[in-house]
């Protein structure tokens, strides 16, 4: 069976416009001198509140949900979390209550850090917004636990979504599919994407991806080259950009949801450690605070193509494509695709920044 055929058979509630676009970027190449980047546009996958990587998830998640006969999705992310954003607003699309757990997962001084951005977006979408002293983590936290239990103890049906939507059993279908995108735009475009770049945090938009290639592989239908005429397949890579600056946790949840995403789409083969690539370079040092490669990669992806990315994410994983190119780490004859997760209202929250 098919990839696509097999994520078929898994109920989706439809909250994308289709495959998320596909594009050159071609200033930033020419800047840069080396391999073809183009970019596959998370950030305008949804009408629903600027979409994102995590509405992508959300489809299965929210289907599951309504199945399950829940009322209320209950979440946890920082004070300026993009999954938690979208939660919020993926609940009201699908009438259902919707309550957060927003961490202080970020220690930054702008006084209106906790009002603007995506936490203001939740709070317009009708979430429950609670905010809660506690650090940074990408596993289970208590005060999101605790928030469950007391919606099943007011008489509703909560349905859990942990950070990222990724500690979750279907939370990696949505980059799986994601993958299966790609093959097709690459055979419409003639193209081949030699390296994915991706940022990587709580793991499941990399592991997506990961499980999702290697089935297109045992289908036969990811070769690279093949609509090329360039004489047969090539191996893909896809390169997760760290930015939680825990490597090692970020790592081993990544390698655990691709296995577990693997098996959940029928992929024959073991998902090898090697096949989570990681580069630890571009964290900065503390989630969720730029360095000055941050910033300098965010003002050359806005000034050589309009693209706009995010302090915390985007702009980390931009960094890592942009010293990966002028490091000489890709092949210059090869053709990358950098996926951009969205993310862009929490550059509110940082707006000193560009003073």
């Amino acid at each position: 069976m098919s990839l696509a055929a097999t994520l078929q058979s898994f109920p989706r509630y439809p909250l994308l416009f289709g495959p998320s676009p596909v594009h050159p970027l071609e200033r930033l190449t020419r800047h840069l001198g080396g391999p073809a980047l183009w970019a596959k546009r998370e950030d305008c996958n949804s009408g629903i509140a600027y979409g994102g990587n995590k509405t992508r998830k959300l489809e299965y998640l929210v289907a599951d949900a309504l199945a399950r006969g829940c009322d209320t999705l209950v979440s946890v992310g920082g004070v300026q979390s993009n999954h938690t954003r979208q939660v919020a607003a993926v609940a009201a699309r699908a009438g259902l209550k919707c309550v957060l757990i927003q961490e202080s997962w970020v220690e930054w001084p702008d006084s209106v850090y906790d009002k603007v951005g995506n936490i203001l977006i939740s709070r317009l979408a009708g979430a429950d917004v609670r905010l809660v002293r506690a650090g940074f983590g990408i596993g289970a936290k208590e005060s999101w636990e605790r928030a469950v239990r007391e919606v099943e103890e007011s008489g509703g049906k909560p349905y859990a979504i942990p950070a990222g939507a990724s500690e979750h059993r279907l939370g990696g279908l949505g980059f799986a599919g994601w993958a299966d995108e790609v093959a097709e735009q690459e055979r419409r475009l003639g193209v081949f994407f030699d390296v994915v770049i991706v940022c990587s945090v709580t793991g499941s938009t990399q592991a997506g991806m990961v499980a999702g290639f290697a089935a297109l592989a045992e289908d036969g239908q990811d070769s690279g080259g093949a609509g090329e005429g360039g004489g047969g397949a090539r191996p893909r890579r896809v390169i997760g950009v760290d930015a939680s600056a825990e490597p090692a946790r970020t790592r081993e949840q990544t390698l655990r949801i691709a296995r577990g995403t693997a098996e959940l789409i029928g992929v024959q083969r073991k998902i090898e450690d090697s096949d989570v690539e990681l580069d630890e370079r571009y964290h900065a040092g503390t989630y969720g605070i730029p360095d000055e490669a941050t910033l300098d990669a965010m003002r050359l992806a806005a000034r050589t193509e309009g693209m706009v990315t995010d302090p915390v994410y985007e702009g980390k994983s931009m960094a890592g494509l942009i010293d990966l190119v002028r490091r000489g780490e890709m092949a210059r004859d090869s053709t990358v695709l950098y996926a951009h997760l969205g993310g862009q209202p929490a550059l509110n929250a940082y707006s000193a920044l560009f003073d």
